[in-house]
């Protein structure tokens, strides 16, 4: 791995706060968000690894520093960041369904948890509860720029949804089925009436 202040573009004396700063603005800038149907998707999301890795290393090294999520954490698991970090990669992946069970299996209740589980939903189209769950990650850690942040771009989707008029779903799989099933009695109606199918 290369030099983790060098990753993040900061110097080995830097602060906290320059770390932390630093940090965001390289999340923001490789976020999975703005590379959506992009050729370069793969290229940001492995830069995004990297500068997650760098900022867990830098952080971890001092006493008073603790991995990213510890903050929000009450878990003392020592793989803490790790289930984290696998779980940004099946979600950077779009591996929605490994990213879940490995979720479901490491259930500490944080403020992490419930992040990913709506960055999850989101990513599945399921913009409703995703959102419930992203708001939850904020209230419980209202500092994190990357929670709130993607929260806000997911309400941003929603509302963009809700005005589409072939949208109608709430956030789960099912309204899909439930749109074609009216569609279907409707043309039926409509043969019924004037024999036009």
């Amino acid at each position: 791995m290369r030099n983790p202040y060098e990753v993040l573009g900061v110097k080995e004396t830097a602060t906290d706060t320059e770390i932390k700063k630093a940090y965001r603005e390289l999340v923001k800038k490789y976020h999975p968000d703005r590379y959506m149907d992009n050729p370069l998707a793969d290229l940001a999301g492995e830069k995004l690894r990297e500068v997650n890795e760098a900022y867990d290393t830098i952080m971890g090294k001092s006493t008073n520093r603790g991995s990213y999520y510890e903050s929000s954490s009450s878990s003392g698991s020592s793989n803490y960041g790790s289930i984290y970090d696998n779980v940004r990669n099946y979600v950077n992946e779009r591996r929605f369904d490994e990213a879940e069970e490995l979720l479901e299996r490491n259930n500490d209740g944080s403020a992490a948890w419930y992040f990913f589980k709506g960055v999850i939903f989101t990513g599945r189209g399921w913009h409703e509860r995703g959102i419930s769950y992203l708001q939850r990650a904020v209230a419980m850690d209202p500092n994190n720029f990357e929670f709130r942040q993607t929260l806000n771009r997911a309400s941003s989707k929603s509302k963009n949804y809700g005005s589409n008029p072939y949208y109608r779903g709430s956030g789960g799989g099912d309204n899909c089925m439930d749109n074609i099933c009216q569609m279907c009695a409707c043309l039926y109606c409509a043969d019924c009436f004037c024999n036009c199918c």
